[in-house]
């Protein structure tokens, strides 16, 4: 699984990447976390707002930090 996170490096991006992070570990499911900061990366998924969550390709929070239990259940559902 690969989770990424589109943000150029606001604090709202930082807290999403160690939120994730802390989910990742919290369900040990070894997601690889990667950081996405080039505007053109982060435009190429459709996003407008950042931060943004996409995992396995798919977009799946825009504009906001989920909670950390929000998290998990996205990590969850993209394990199933």
């Amino acid at each position: 699984m690969q989770i990424k996170i589109l943000g150029q490096g606001c604090s709202k991006c930082a807290e999403l990447y160690k939120e994730v992070v802390k989910a990742d570990q919290e369900l040990h499911s070894g997601a690889e976390i990667v950081k996405v900061e080039t505007m053109k990366d982060i435009v190429s998924y459709g996003v407008m707002r950042t931060p943004a969550l996409v995992i396995d390709g798919e977009v799946k929070v825009v504009g906001k930090v989920p909670t950390i239990e929000e998290i998990k259940g996205l990590i969850k559902a993209a394990t199933k």
